[in-house]
């Protein structure tokens, strides 16, 4: 009976493990794995000229190139690492889910986000359609069909995209390789170790830009020696691209573990890449296109949880008998728990329910 009582106890203990201090992860070991991550994804860029030796490369497209290589060694490496740091057994659905890499409700994870974020971006695409309405009154002007005119247009532009997009290196570089591995490095693998390392989750959300934006402190150098700016000048356009990637990377690192998708900051920042800075203010839309924006950034926090919540993006995780332990961020204290399954074929349906404003606990 005594030996029953004590496998009972154990066997309680260990379902009910919760991991704040992420099971032997001390919060310095979390925050000096992402500090080194941050360093090994810039410094492995200059690697083959200062370190291998290699010759300058002899065009802007072989330049980039070999960035590309060295950011994906950078992705892997961080990967690699981040999965022996962390407390996982090695099970591929363990792996994939605690990175974000998950299949399951890929759409809510992609059109979601992707219509919260393009709410910022009102004023941008006011402008935009005075842009198109002034096209449409010069070809008005010259007696041309508009419509005929306007669909002409637009489908000669997208063709044009289509055809010259695999054969552009700046395409490559601005809305896959740079999107790809810096969420990888930034959110898939430095969330969860600053999770498990004890951080709060509105810590990490405000944690992992510092270590994304110190990751850009290169450009300084980029911008004084390749464009030849005096320091203060290359510093204060490196410091105002050090804000708005801690802008941008708090809200990724927040989407990321709102939906537990890794395909939510990503598919946020390719949108932002290509459509850069919102505009607040023209001189062509005037007080149009400010009304648009406080308007959009309102609709923008208005629905910030909504659309981020438990209902909008469920979680499903199918575990087998004695799979590994699964990443969850729950409910107003944002506590990772690590849920150990015991039964065979088991198919767990959770409700990830981050703080939901003023929602109230769901039961």
């Amino acid at each position: 009976m005594m030996g029953t009582a004590i496998s009972v106890e154990r066997q309680e203990e260990e379902q009910e493990q919760v991991v704040v201090g992420g099971g032997g992860l001390s919060a310095t070991v979390a925050v000096m794995g992402c500090a080194a991550m941050a360093v090994f994804y810039v410094a492995i860029l200059y690697a083959p000229t200062l370190i291998l030796r290699l010759p300058p490369p002899a065009s802007y497209k072989s330049f980039l190139i070999r960035r590309f290589i060295c950011a994906a060694i950078s992705s892997l490496v961080s990967i690699f690492a981040s999965a022996l740091i962390l407390p996982l057994r090695w099970h591929a659905p363990d792996v994939s889910s605690a990175f974000g890499i998950r299949f399951d409700h890929l759409w809510q994870a992609l059109i979601l986000p992707l219509s919260l974020t393009s709410l910022m971006y009102a004023g941008s695409f006011v402008q935009k359609c005075l842009h198109l309405l002034d096209s449409w009154e010069q070809h008005r002007n010259y007696g041309r069909n508009v419509t005929i005119e306007w669909i002409s247009k637009v489908q000669d532009k997208c063709i044009d995209l289509l055809l010259t997009m695999p054969s552009n290196i700046s395409v490559w570089r601005n809305y896959i390789v740079a999107p790809i591995t810096e969420e990888l490095v930034f959110r898939a693998c430095m969330v969860p170790l600053l999770l498990c390392g004890g951080f709060s989750t509105y810590t990490v959300v405000f944690l992992c830009p510092i270590f994304f934006s110190l990751a850009h402190l290169n450009h300084i150098l980029e911008y004084y020696f390749q464009k030849n700016r005096s320091l203060v000048k290359a510093s204060m356009a490196a410091g105002f691209q050090l804000g708005y990637t801690v802008i941008f990377g708090s809200y990724a690192s927040f989407l990321f573990v709102r939906t537990g998708h890794l395909i939510a900051p990503l598919v946020a920042h390719i949108f932002c890449n290509y459509m850069g800075l919102p505009t607040t203010f023209s001189r062509r839309a005037g007080m149009v296109s400010m009304v648009a924006f406080i308007a959009g950034s309102l609709g923008f926090f208005w629905l910030l949880f909504a659309l981020t919540e438990a209902h909008a993006v469920p979680v499903t995780i199918d575990m087998d008998a004695n799979s590994c332990k699964c990443f969850l961020w729950h409910q107003d204290s944002m506590i990772q728990i690590a849920l150990i399954m015991t039964n065979k074929g088991h198919v767990l349906n959770m409700q990830s329910t981050l703080p939901q404003g003023n929602n109230k606990e769901r039961r």
